[in-house]
This record gives structure tokens, C-alpha cells and sequence, in this order.
């Protein structure tokens, strides 16, 4: 989903109770799929074919580096995988600016 904040004038103003404030809580509640990216690679057709169970694919990043975290298809943030109980999560490292975000 993209929102285009220039069409914000054509939008109805919300009463949040502050005159001519206009709020993004209608916004809120918005899902947004969130990618978490470990590494790329390139592989041939006849190399995806030939995978099968135990196969390895490296990966253009090395042990430690930061992992890439996609909002819609913009890129958000870079994190850390860490283990919680029995589950992988990414902890969040750095929120990058606009002109930082270019994958």
C-alpha cells in the first residue's frame, strides 16, 4: 500500500478537537507488510531446480552485519537477529532517513 501524503489537502480534516489540526490516527490501524532481508544472491534457474533439502545458499552478507528492514517496499531500518524463546526476531538498530533508504 502506498500513501501519497500530497493528496493530505483533499482528505476531509479529522476532528481531533484542536481547530484546523489535521491528525494521522485514522491512519493507525493500517497494515503494512514488513520484510526482513538477510542477504541476496543470484542463482541460475538450473541451480534453483537442483536445490533440495540441506542445501546451502550463500549469501552476499558476512556473520554480523546489519539486516535490512522493508516497510511496503521501501527500506526502513537495519537491524540485529536475535533468538527470543524458540523464535528468530530482528532487533531494531537504526531507523534510517529518506535519503538513506535507497536499497
Amino acid at each position: 500500500m502506498t500513501i501519497d501524503v500530497s493528496t493530505a489537502a483533499e482528505l476531509p480534516p479529522i476532528d481531533d478537537g484542536a481547530a484546523g489540526v489535521r491528525s494521522l490516527d485514522a491512519l493507525l490501524d493500517v497494515s503494512l507488510p514488513v520484510v526482513i532481508e538477510i542477504g541476496r544472491t543470484q542463482l541460475t534457474v538450473q541451480d534453483v531446480l537442483n536445490l533440495a533439502p540441506g542445501a546451502v545458499i550463500e549469501l552476499d552478507r558476512t556473520v554480523g552485519e546489519p539486516v535490512d528492514i522493508f516497510v511496503g517496499d521501501r527500506r526502513f531500518a537495519q537491524g540485529e537477529i536475535v533468538v527470543v524463546g524458540d523464535q528468530f526476531a530482528v532487533r531494531v538498530t537504526q531507523l534510517l532517513q529518506p535519503g538513506e533508504a535507497a536499497a
